[in-house]
């Protein structure tokens, strides 16, 4: 049988996971602090539940899904306090520093919960496409428990390793992203500044076996339509991911200096009021230092 899978927080990453769950036939309750978020679990034939306790208390597995180290705090107290009788497996999905990961699997142990480190790199709409890259992390025979689960989700699930080491993969993951983001930002807008289709450059090369990847395909679509809402990723939840990964960086002493110079592009993008606006307006930022070019199409 089909554990009784919970969900708590259902933004983007944790609602998309709660209606793919549903589709599948599993029984999904949710809790969010935030209404319409309630109303879209509903809508998919999800159990809205009152408080993320409830949450633990009907579910054999809940998915944890939040945005900050304080949610992730509040959250796991009001676990730890509720001591369910269940003792659901806690699936940490969010990117947070390991620190506040590592207390908060203490906590819940504590309370006699067992909890998995499992950071997703992807988006919500790479989850409908199947290519999402979940860290599996923890203990083994745990993971080996939700393995089933993680499938629904996507077929590349690897165990990494000891609690953490998802989080630490999701780092590289993101270094990565924000460098290819702004990357292909700056060659869109080369391309436009020497008069070239920016529609053409996409068809040309984010496809390329060379030098195409998901970013370019994902993203530079978002550029080359200068069209950024909805967003996959807003610029003010990257914000809070770059700072993780610079912390960490600075913190094993290693030099990161293209991750680096990506960092004022970001807060530029901040400042210009595109912090709701997809990662992928940093190309408005650069067409902007370039002396712009046509005018983008911003949704407030």
């Amino acid at each position: 049988m089909k554990p009784v899978m919970g969900v708590i927080g259902l933004g983007i990453m944790g609602g998309a996971m709660a209606e793919v769950l549903l589709e599948a036939g599993y029984q999904v309750s949710g809790f969010d602090p935030k209404p319409a978020a309630l109303r879209r679990l509903k809508k998919a034939g999800g159990t809205v539940l009152s408080s993320a306790a409830a949450v633990a208390e009907q579910s054999d597995v809940v998915i944890v899904s939040l945005a900050t180290a304080r949610a992730l705090s509040v959250v796991v107290a009001e676990l730890a306090a509720a001591r369910p009788k269940r003792k659901p497996i806690i699936i940490e999905t969010s990117t947070l520093p390991i620190a506040d990961k590592d207390a908060a699997a203490a906590a819940l142990a504590n309370a006699g919960m067992r909890t998995l480190d499992c950071p997703i790199s992807g988006t919500a709409v790479r989850l409908k496409q199947g290519a999402w890259t979940i860290f599996v992390s923890g203990d083994a025979a745990t993971a080996r428990k939700t393995k089933d689960i993680f499938a629904e989700f996507t077929s590349n699930a690897p165990y990494v390793g000891a609690f953490g080491n998802g989080m630490r993969m999701k780092f590289i993951a993101n270094h990565m992203v924000a460098i290819h983001n702004v990357a292909v930002a700056e060659s869109l807008t080369f391309a436009r500044k020497m008069g070239l289709d920016a529609q053409q450059v996409w068809d040309l090369f984010a496809t390329s076996p060379v030098i195409g990847n998901g970013v370019f395909k994902l993203r530079g679509k978002f550029m080359v339509d200068r069209n950024y809402l909805p967003a996959t990723m807003k610029v003010e939840v990257w914000q809070k991911d770059m700072q993780v990964i610079g912390d960490m960086a600075k913190a094993v002493n290693c030099p990161t200096p293209l991750f680096s110079a990506c960092g004022p592009i970001f807060n530029a993008a901040m400042a210009q009021g595109l912090s709701q606006h997809d990662t992928a307006s940093v190309c408005e930022v650069l067409d902007a230092m370039a002396g712009g070019t046509k005018k983008a199409k911003r949704k407030r």
